[in-house]
């Protein structure tokens, strides 16, 4: 049976519309994500996280990283906190591991909206052929008769997937735009923040040097009057 046949113009619509609806799932999924689940200021977290660490309060800042742990940034604090007792061997090893599990999660479904909008332009476009080769018989062998009605049903057919593939391709192409910068975003947040409780727990063990820690504080130098004078050697040679 010829493609023309297998593949008509309600199918090919059909096939657009299902992919539209699933287009339309996956966007939903991703706003709830970023704009709900991984909602998190993370200027303001990381200041408070900063102020239980210089308080040496390491216990408090884990329950509250834990309590934001569906964010990623939430997740890779509490996972580098809870080694904070470790070397810094360990606390980086901790932090590549939950960078590891965040960073696919933050790209998770976002390659279908693009598969879609491609799938969805390659099927309007399909049956636009499929439009033209109805057409092209119409003239070619068609009973004079019905020639203008095969005509008309091959442009109509034509038209319609093509602009039905485009109705669906173009919105999500635009909404994959506006997630896509928002998943830079979390990501840059991630990366940068992750970084920055490296640094706070490194600094919370340095110790600057401070002279009372090393000379005793009841040290006075020795009055400059008790100092015995020496006299230099004469240069004169008897």
């Amino acid at each position: 049976m010829e493609i023309g046949k297998l593949l008509s113009e309600y199918g090919a619509i059909t096939a657009i519309l299902g992919l539209g609806v699933f287009g339309l799932m996956v966007v939903i999924d991703r706003v709830k994500t970023f704009y709900f689940t991984y909602s998190l200021n993370a200027k303001a977290f990381i200041s408070k996280i900063d102020g239980f660490i210089k308080a040496d309060n390491v216990e408090a800042a884990i329950s509250h990283a834990a309590a934001h742990d569906k964010a990623p940034l939430g997740h890779v604090t509490k996972s580098v906190l809870l080694r904070a007792d470790k070397d810094d061997d360990a606390i980086q090893q901790a932090l590549d591991i939950a960078l590891s599990e965040s960073i696919p999660k933050v790209g998770k479904r976002m390659g279908y909206l693009t598969m879609v909008s491609n799938v969805a332009t390659l099927i309007g476009l399909l049956g636009t052929i499929q439009g033209l080769i109805m057409s092209f018989e119409a003239v070619s062998f068609a009973d004079p008769a019905q020639k203008q009605t095969l005509l008309s049903q091959g442009i109509s057919t034509s038209m319609n997937t093509t602009a039905y593939g485009l109705a669906v391709a173009i919105p999500i192409m635009v909404i994959f735009a506006f997630l896509h910068a928002k998943q830079n975003q979390i990501m840059e947040d991630l990366m940068e923040n992750s970084a920055k409780i490296i640094d706070m727990l490194a600094a919370r063990n340095y110790h600057g040097f401070d002279a009372k820690d090393i000379y005793d504080s009841s040290f006075n130098a020795m009055p400059e009057k008790n100092v015995p004078k020496v006299t230099p050697p004469s240069n004169k040679v008897s």
